[in-house]
């Protein structure tokens, strides 16, 4: 029998509260990288249980930091004036061409430092911390969980980073939703 979502969240708790976690030892050398990986009918739960611990320390020394990517992408498109233009976009040319300025609006092609999400994260990360990373099923398919953990693995290295996926990680691929299968990914620890 598998553990209900509640189970699994009290073990993350548990996780993130470990010396060793916060301060990325143990990993054999490895970047503090992390997928909570969960059933995608969990969702509600898990956002809940984000929203309560945001903001919330941790051994009175580290902040738990939660940051909702999709969030970041449409504040970023609303300041750029590019919300409505992106709505036509996808109407007139369909979703890849979308995806593809996306990509290149998001700056995920460029440099890593240069990557929209790295600069908000990393701005508004204090040093002692745990970072969540959440919204990635709301942005799919417009950008992919793999693209965001590859960019911001090899420059965001200063603090543990959990990614809450809604779907499967099998330490190897990341399937989202249920439906469809990410990219290989092989970086992350599972929790």
């Amino acid at each position: 029998m598998s553990e209900s979502i509640q189970e699994h969240l009290t073990k993350l708790d548990e996780v993130i509260r470990k010396e060793d976690f916060l301060l990325n030892r143990g990993l054999g050398n490895e970047v503090g990288y992390y997928i909570f990986d969960y059933d995608p009918e969990d969702e509600l739960v898990v956002r809940e249980h984000m929203e309560k611990i945001s903001g919330t320390s941790i051994n009175e020394e580290y902040e738990i930091k939660v940051f909702n990517l999709y969030t970041i992408m449409l504040e970023y498109l609303e300041k750029r004036g590019f919300t409505e233009k992106a709505i036509k976009m996808e109407q007139r040319r369909g979703l890849q061409k979308l995806v593809e300025a996306l990509s290149r609006l998001l700056k995920m092609d460029q440099a890593e430092e240069e990557n929209v999400f790295f600069e908000y994260v990393n701005k508004n990360t204090p040093e002692k911390s745990v970072v969540f990373l959440t919204g990635i099923g709301e942005l799919y398919p417009l950008i992919r969980a793999h693209s965001i953990l590859n960019k911001l693995h090899q420059v965001f290295d200063r603090v543990p980073v959990v990614m809450m996926y809604p779907g499967e990680y099998d330490k190897k691929s990341l399937t989202i939703l249920k439906t469809n299968k990410d990219d290989n990914y092989y970086r992350a620890f599972r929790i």
